[in-house]
């Protein structure tokens, strides 16, 4: 790990938005020139910077800007599912080089830490990685322990202890989209923004929060609160009777039960957001209520906390993209005419987007401690 909050400054600035020049460094950070350049050789002596030749204007110098070697460090990414770990190796720009995934060998805790241990294995090979970022459903608190974790049936599991004493490598055990959302601060769709949201969709509606540069992660960030958003009061109640929450309008599941019902054929979620996207006009009926609902969710998040940039991302995005008039128009149906258009971005879906998460949060433990 880096060492020096002046050094990680610098070296989060370079790893998320350079190459930069040494000048447009020290204004970022407000710091001399000469500031700069003695805080820089450290990290340019251990090779976790590099000078980057550029050809410079007519009789100047060529420049030099500083970048981050990503090959510096090898990290581990796993997300843990009910079902399955599956992991990504990638390196300090969390860019994915090899990926992995191994069914659960049972849902016990030693069972769990055994897969953990061999995708891992799996995925370095015969070289060592410099830390293990991991990620689950659930109440993470900071310490790593998995205070809850309905789908394994696990409380009070210290799991980043466990791993840390099985694979001797730092490990972070995080929230999966407090994970994710540090992705896309860092990687992704957020990238350059101080201050956006992160709303997932998919087996569940998910939500988290950047504000000032850093994500906000509370100890309820796993239990949930975004499903339970109140949406549409005239649709059914979720298992804690809550009447038209997110939950029962956004998950694949009963966006899947509404289409079979509205079509009266057994439909896919891919297929019959596939037939909206054609145009199907049966389809798009079909999905106008969720659309909507989405909408409104995007909205309510962009006005409660003041943001406006919210990412999109999961495995049921494809509702977005193909109903993004009705989510456009649900948008801004309760938002206040004077404010800010909401920025909604997609992230690709992809289940291997989870992984990354759990290796941005390992990489930022790396660099900077925590973000």
């Amino acid at each position: 790990m880096i060492t020096g909050g002046s050094s990680r400054a610098l070296a989060r600035e370079v790893l998320v938005h350079g190459p930069l020049s040494r000048g447009e460094l020290a204004r970022r950070l407000g710091l001399s020139l000469a500031s700069l350049t003695r805080l820089a050789q450290p990290l340019l002596a251990s090779g976790f910077l590099v000078e980057e030749s550029r050809a410079g204007t007519g009789n100047g110098r060529p420049a030099r800007p500083l970048a981050v070697r990503a090959d510096t460090a090898r990290v581990v990414g796993l997300k843990v599912s009910g079902d399955d770990v599956s992991g990504v190796l990638t390196d300090l720009r969390a860019d994915p080089r090899a990926q992995a995934i191994r069914p659960l060998g049972g849902r016990s805790v030693a069972a769990t830490v055994d897969t953990i241990a061999r995708v891992v294995s799996e995925l370095s090979g015969d070289r060592p990685v410099d830390a293990v970022g991991v990620s689950l459903g659930g109440s993470v608190d900071r310490h790593g322990v998995v205070r809850k974790a309905p789908f394994l049936g696990w409380t009070d599991v210290p799991l980043q202890r466990l791993l840390g004493e099985r694979l001797r490598v730092p490990v972070v055990v995080e929230n999966d989209v407090v994970a994710l959302a540090r992705a896309e601060h860092w990687f992704g769709e957020g990238r350059g923004r101080r201050d956006l949201a992160v709303i997932t969709i998919g087996v569940g509606v998910g939500y988290a929060l950047v504000i000032d540069d850093r994500v906000v992660d509370r100890p309820d960030a796993g239990v949930g609160l975004a499903g339970h958003v109140p949406l549409d009061a005239d649709e059914p109640p979720c298992d804690h009777g809550h009447r038209g929450c997110a939950g029962t309008l956004l998950s694949s599941s009963a966006i899947e039960r509404r289409a079979r019902d509205a079509l009266g054929v057994d439909i896919g979620y891919d297929d019959v957001m596939e037939a909206a996207a054609r145009g199907d006009e049966a389809s798009r009926a079909a999905l106008e209520t969720p659309a909507r609902g989405l909408g409104r969710l995007i909205g309510l998040v962009s006005s409660l906390a003041v943001v406006d940039t919210v990412v999109l991302a999961g495995e049921g995005v494809a509702l977005a993209e193909a109903m993004r008039p009705v989510v456009a128009a649900g948008t801004t149906e309760y938002r206040h005419p004077d404010a800010a258009p909401v920025d909604v971005r997609i992230s690709p879906p992809g289940f291997d987007r989870w992984s990354r998460g759990a290796a941005a949060t390992a990489i930022q433990h790396l660099v900077v401690g925590s973000a």
